[in-house]
């Protein structure tokens, strides 16, 4: 397996751009990810990582249509590239094999 570059919070940003398909951009991206980890997120923080990421060809993006709704402002449109669906795959790869190997001495975390 290829050794992968991807932050824990990189791999959220990336599956949450990969769930949210044509919607995902930076807010819908924060609102997602607030959502589910329960905790406020800075726009900086989910920027930087979408920065990243591109840089290592994980995503790309393009303007989306300028609308009334956003005062004429064009949303930036984040897309999961093929090597982003593999470092995701490996990654769920990774963990699916530790969760797995979680010896019997641990009940309590082989259950999850």
């Amino acid at each position: 397996m290829k050794k992968t570059k991807l932050g824990e919070f990189e791999e959220l940003v990336l599956l949450t751009v990969a769930a949210l398909q044509q919607d995902a951009y930076g807010v819908e991206i924060k609102r997602e990810l607030e959502s589910r980890l329960n905790e406020k997120l800075s726009v900086g923080s989910i920027q930087s990582a979408l920065k990243r990421m591109e840089e290592k060809g994980f995503l790309t993006s393009a303007f989306g249509e300028a609308t009334q709704k956003r005062g004429g402002k064009r949303k930036r449109i984040y897309v999961t590239t093929s090597s982003g669906h593999q470092v995701l795959k490996e990654m769920k790869e990774i963990r699916a094999g530790l969760w797995s190997s979680i010896s019997e001495f641990v009940p309590d975390l082989k259950a999850i």
